[in-house]
């Protein structure tokens, strides 16, 4: 039975697909709608594939989720976050961009010892 983590594959990839020519620069940014979808499916998906709670990544204004192994958090702000914007995400999560260079580029605000994707990453290619 799927638990209200899990994401269908085929629905992550619709969703991450529709904004793939905004992701390779060869597009408008897609409608709020879209662009909503594939960034929660995509952290959802990252939720279900590295389950824990000593993480939490924002996108704002579309979601955050908790993930990764380790001490849960449960009150304030927790001890390791991970920011950044949806293109910056979306680009991180179908391997367009490597967490290395983002984090270089100054295009994730990450604190924690725990504050590091790159294991997890890519989620989904298209």
């Amino acid at each position: 039975m799927p638990t209200s983590r899990s994401v269908n594959p085929a629905e992550l990839r619709a969703a991450v697909e529709a904004t793939s020519a905004w992701l390779s620069g060869e597009g408008e940014k897609p409608p709020r709608a879209t662009l909503a979808a594939a960034v929660r499916l995509s952290l959802r998906a990252l939720a279900s594939t590295a389950p824990g709670r000593s993480v939490e990544v924002r996108v704002p204004p579309f979601a955050a989720v908790q993930c990764v192994e380790g001490p849960r958090h449960t009150r304030g702000t927790p001890p390791n976050v991970i920011e950044t914007d949806p293109k910056t995400w979306l680009e991180l999560a179908t391997g367009r961009l490597k967490w290395t260079e983002a984090l270089a580029a100054g295009r994730i605000s990450a604190s924690g010892t725990r504050a590091d994707l790159s294991h997890w990453l890519p989620i989904v290619r298209v």
